[in-house]
């Protein structure tokens, strides 16, 4: 064979770089990404909150002193959003599956929806419990 007949690979272009803070994702993909992670952080905090539940269930005022730490209210306070974010954002997708609500403006509407309730719900329960 001579070179001429041999054939250079073409060189393809390179992946870009995605700066994942940089990208403005719309409403809906962001509801998308707190519900993946309000459901890893209640699983990987599922041992704190079953030992909560052990000292409500047998010493009650070792209960009482643990929750009274205003870092331990933060935290409940937290797990209390991503419960009520992650069931509401579930309902959605419930509700996507079986094709309500996929077109762009309902969407939107669904994804705001899902944010003030949760928020809302998280308000009302955490002053009912702080």
């Amino acid at each position: 064979m001579t070179e001429a007949t041999v054939s250079k690979p073409v060189p393809r272009p390179r992946p870009k770089y995605l700066n994942v803070v940089k990208i403005r994702l719309p409403l809906p993909g962001v509801v998308s990404i707190f519900h993946r992670v309000s459901g890893a952080g209640l699983f990987f905090l599922l041992p704190f909150l079953l030992y909560l539940l052990d000292k409500s269930l047998n010493s009650f005022n070792e209960f009482l002193a643990i929750v009274s730490y205003p870092l331990v209210k933060l935290l409940l306070l937290g797990l209390l959003w991503a419960y009520l974010h992650h069931f509401c954002a579930g309902i959605r997708f419930l509700l996507l599956d079986v094709h309500k609500g996929l077109d762009l403006p309902c969407a939107r509407k669904s994804s705001y929806a899902v944010f003030a309730v949760s928020l809302a719900l998280t308000f009302v329960i955490g002053v009912k419990l702080w």
